[in-house]
C-alpha cells in the first residue's frame, strides 16, 4: 500500500501514456477502420438513410 501512497505524482501519467500505446497498437492492427465503419452505420440507421 505504501507505493500508491508514494507515486501517486505519476500514477496517471503512466495510465496516459498506456492508452496512448494500445491506441496506436490498435490504429496500426487496422482496428480503426473497423470501428469507424460501424459507428458511420450506427449513425446512419439512427437517423433513417441508411
Amino acid at each position: 500500500m505504501h507505493f500508491w501512497k508514494s507515486n501517486r505524482k505519476f500514477t496517471w501519467l503512466s495510465g496516459v501514456f498506456l492508452a496512448i500505446f494500445f491506441l496506436i497498437i490498435g490504429a496500426l492492427s487496422g482496428q480503426f477502420a473497423v470501428i469507424w465503419r460501424k459507428a458511420v452505420m450506427i449513425c446512419m440507421e439512427c437517423i433513417g438513410i441508411g
